[in-house]
């Protein structure tokens, strides 16, 4: 049976559309997920858990980082004064599972992105359509960027803050193996997602619904946002706030010029 002309389409239809967009997109997660089973040993142990060992690359690079500027050891990493435990029965368990599903998405996003542009192409004009080869590539390209950003960056300033923090020398810091999951699967994902931003203020401005002038206006609030976003997953030295603020910066200031191509190249 042919496919109906997307002017014809009922709401019904696009909902139809939309229902095997979300199967078939979850079946490609669960297939990467499934790939993920096979190597969870070193997924778990090398990936998941490295921030929290001093040897991780972050924690040495800084180190580095602070002997070339002249700070001696002041920002190296020599011990985590923590441990990770599991409360629940079926904790591990769990845990297993949603980091595999993340994995899965992760390795899936391209893809997925492939079902949204599918989804949403009918709508575009034939010159738009043309571009699905680009706009799946720097959309892969930032969603992976941002995750690298929020592993190899937010995990460790925030396991290391969190760490060194304490109230009094009575407490000792003991985090649920739950605790520790959610702050990771937190940090890639809205990373990631962060990374998105360019991409979503260009079919905003589009749309219509954000210009140059308006992220101009708010640029300053953006400033103060992120600036305090760093300064809660970071320790407390300027160094460390700079290298979480300033690729979060950079990623606003884009979003601003692809905004204004839109435009210009509205009224061309």
């Amino acid at each position: 049976m042919a496919k109906k002309n997307q002017n014809e389409m009922s709401f019904l239809d696009h909902l139809e559309d939309l229902r095997w967009l979300l199967v078939r997109s979850t079946v490609a997660i669960i297939i990467m997920a499934f790939f993920t089973y096979f190597i969870s040993d070193y997924l778990f142990d090398v990936v998941i858990f490295g921030p929290t060992r001093p040897t991780f690359f972050t924690y040495t690079f800084f180190c580095e980082l602070s002997h070339t500027l002249g700070f001696a050891d002041s920002i190296c990493i020599t011990e985590m004064p923590f441990i990770i435990q599991n409360t629940e029965m079926e904790g591990q368990v769990n845990v297993f599972i949603w980091i595999c599903i993340l994995a899965g998405f992760i390795l899936a996003f391209p893809y997925i992105l492939w079902e949204i542009w599918k989804f949403i192409s009918p709508a575009l004009y034939t010159n738009e359509k043309k571009n699905a080869k680009i706009f799946i590539f720097f959309s892969s390209l930032l969603f992976f960027l941002g995750v690298i950003f929020g592993y190899f960056v937010v995990i460790p300033m925030s396991v290391n803050f969190v760490a060194t923090f304490t109230v009094s020398d009575m407490v000792k810091n003991q985090f649920t193996l739950d605790s520790y999951i959610g702050m990771v699967k937190t940090s890639v994902l809205a990373s990631g997602l962060f990374f998105e931003l360019p991409i979503i203020i260009y079919f905003l401005t589009k749309l219509g619904l954000v210009t140059p002038t308006f992220l101009r206006t708010y640029r300053k609030y953006a400033i103060v946002l992120v600036l305090i976003i760093a300064a809660i997953v970071t320790p407390p030295d300027v160094v460390s706030q700079t290298i979480v603020a300033i690729p979060m910066l950079l990623i606003y200031e884009a979003s601003i010029w692809i905004s204004v191509f839109v435009v210009k190249n509205k009224k061309d």
